[in-house]
Parts: structure tokens; C-alpha cells; sequence
């Protein structure tokens, strides 16, 4: 953390304790609906077309932080971000048609991401990678 806490960041960053509290509210979401789109896919209910953009998103989110704090890219984790984002713009039109509800589910999940690119592609800018 003392490497990411040296590096220039808007005045609007949120506190490390902020976005801890964001991503635990988050999670429940996240892993409900996933694991029922999942088991609609397994059950065939839904696609594994509608499906994809969900396994994609998970396995982005998910190394996203090894990215950013342990190989220490800015430029990789922004990259990685963008993808998280537009893998949750395309899992909601994806499901739309199959329930409603879990493409709903997902906007505090875009709103907060859409939060967080701004600030990654912020932060990878002020720090001279851009």
C-alpha cells in the first residue's frame, strides 16, 4: 500500500475505507447474481452466450488487484478495468432478455466501476503513464 499511497491522485479519491465499504456492499450482489446466471446457463435456461460476459467480468474483477498492487502496473490495471467495465455494460444486455433483474442488479455494481475507471485512468494520467 505504501507504493500506491505515493502515487498522485485526484482530490476526489475516495478513502481506502470507503472503497473497502463500496466493493463489501457489492459482493453479495455480485455473487448472487452471478451464481444464478451460472446455474441457469448449467441448467440451460439461459445461454452460455449470456453467460460469458459474466465469467469474463468475474476473472477480470478478480485480478484486478493483483495487477494493480502486486505487479504494480498502472497501465495493465487500467486495461484491466476498462474490460471489467465493458464486460458489465455487455452482461446486462446480455440477460436482459433472459431476467431482468439480474441485469438491474448490476447497476450499483456499473455506477461504482464506472466511478473507478474514472479515477484509474485518473490516476495512471497524473502519474505520468498516459
Amino acid at each position: 500500500m505504501d507504493w500506491y499511497e505515493a502515487l498522485e491522485k485526484p482530490a476526489w479519491t475516495p478513502a481506502p475505507q470507503t472503497i473497502s465499504l463500496i466493493w463489501w456492499m457489492l459482493y453479495p450482489i455480485i455473487a448472487a447474481t452471478f451464481g444464478f446466471v451460472f446455474v441457469q446457463a448449467f441448467r440451460k435456461r439461459v445461454p452460455w452466450r449470456a453467460a460469458l460476459p459474466f465469467g469474463i467480468n468475474l476473472a477480470a474483477n478478480l485480478l484486478f488487484t493483483p495487477i494493480l498492487f502486486g505487479l504494480r502496473s498502472l497501465p495493465l490495471a487500467t486495461v484491466n478495468i476498462l474490460v471489467v467495465w465493458a464486460t458489465i455494460v455487455w452482461m446486462m444486455i446480455a440477460i436482459w432478455r433472459y431476467y431482468r433483474w439480474v441485469a438491474a442488479a448490476q447497476i450499483p455494481y456499473l455506477i461504482w466501476v464506472s466511478i473507478a475507471t474514472v479515477l484509474q485512468l485518473s490516476i495512471t494520467w497524473m502519474n505520468g503513464i498516459g
